[in-house]
């Protein structure tokens, strides 16, 4: 059978959960106007974006590495978190048991107050910094934009009608020497890299064992799934964890594939994050009005039935 679509009735699971864990991704920021990893083709500059993200790929080429990097950081710096941002942080200071598991690097969440006890940052923060010999030098929530001069073309802006030359595959890639990107305060030698996990690097183990820990700790009541299909590893398995521990499984997603898999208990809600999450979310946050995501939340500013929330992809 199909999962349930009603709105009442998942109003009615959120504020009569205790345990809530939320796996939130790209899809989750995409209302801030920022690209998902692969959207658009996965292409940057001809360059595939998932080959980019790899030690290999620093070490071989890392002043090209280092321009996408740069340019993602400029994109996370300029958004702004939507109402989906607001809404996920606005229930985690209501509900004392609540976990939200990132695999965005942006920021954003963060930037809408969601409480740091609550949160955690799977893939860690493209704002923040990191050796790359791995002496233990670590800045965190470092703004600088553009990171350094040499990185200056990453962080220009174009009106929407132009392409911005770094991102046109027909223009040269600027040229920057190697003692012009930034190297480690600490060891002097290596290079600084973004403090994000590339394919191929392992995740914290300290984080790992403490989201572990939270899940064993008893029954889960809900968990959200928020803009991700949850395809790379560990996301999949603590969707799987999170039922297993008795939780109902909620997906947001404008992609109707998402819903794949979902068990008649479960709830699936087709849209933006940023239009969908305020409206479940209404019983235990409120009504959130233009003042704090600049949009007013209204039922009744919908045509679908009452009991049935659908938005157009």
């Amino acid at each position: 059978m199909a999962p349930r679509t009603s709105i009442a009735e998942f109003r009615e699971l959120v504020n009569s959960s205790d345990r809530i864990m939320a796996l939130l991704g790209a899809g989750l920021s995409a209302a801030s106007g920022l690209p998902t990893f692969r959207g658009a083709g996965g292409l940057w500059r001809n360059h595939e974006s998932t080959s980019l993200a790899t030690p290999e790929a620093f070490e071989a080429d890392p002043a090209l590495v280092s321009l996408f990097y740069a340019w993602r950081k400029h994109m996370a710096l300029k958004a702004k978190p939507n109402a989906g941002h607001y809404a996920l942080a606005e229930l985690a200071k209501r509900k004392d048991n609540f976990l939200c598991l990132s695999q965005n690097v942006d920021g954003l969440s963060s930037q809408a107050g969601h409480p740091e006890s609550k949160l955690r940052l799977l893939h860690g923060s493209i704002l923040d910094v990191t050796c790359f010999n791995k002496c233990g030098y670590v800045e965190y929530n470092n703004l600088s934009d553009p990171p350094c001069p040499a990185l200056a073309p990453a962080s220009e802006d174009y009106p929407p009608d132009q392409t911005m030359p770094l991102l046109d595959p027909n223009m040269p890639a600027p040229k920057i020497e190697l003692e012009d990107l930034l190297h480690c305060p600490n060891c002097k030698t290596g290079l600084l890299r973004p403090g994000v996990v590339w394919f191929g690097e392992a995740l914290d183990e300290t984080m790992l064992d403490d989201i572990d820990d939270w899940i064993m700790l008893g029954r889960i009541d809900l968990m959200l799934v928020v803009g991700t299909t949850a395809a790379i590893a560990p996301a999949a398995s603590y969707i799987y964890d999170a039922q297993q521990q008795g939780a109902v499984v909620a997906v947001v997603n404008p992609d109707p594939d998402s819903a794949d898999g979902l068990g008649s208990s479960d709830f699936f809600f087709q849209g933006s994050a940023a239009e969908i999450l305020p409206q479940l979310f209404v019983g235990v946050i409120g009504v959130m009005d233009g003042d704090v995501c600049q949009i007013l939340v209204s039922i009744t500013k919908f045509t679908t039935p009452p009991n049935v929330f659908s938005l157009p992809i």
